[in-house]
Parts: C-alpha cells; structure tokens; sequence
C-alpha cells in the first residue's frame, strides 16, 4: 500500500480555483446590489 502522508499534496490549482470563484462570487453580488439600487431609485 502507497504511503501517504498528511500535508504533502500540491494544492496550489486548488487555492487558485478557490480564490477565482470567491472573487466571481463577490463581483457577481456587488453588481447585482447595484442593479437593485438602480431599479429602486428610477422606479423601473
């Protein structure tokens, strides 16, 4: 059986993803804040 030690496995695909989807998802609610303030100021 392969040994497998904790801690060892490159990660960095992983963080980058990670880091990706939480700025895609603070972007995607920043805008979608500022198209619902746009709406409820010009009454569309």
């Amino acid at each position: 059986m392969a040994e497998h030690k904790h801690g060892e496995m490159d990660i960095s695909v992983q963080e980058q993803t990670y880091t990706g989807f939480i700025n895609f998802t603070k972007w995607s609610v920043i805008v979608l804040i500022l198209i619902t303030i746009f709406l409820a100021v010009f009454a569309a």
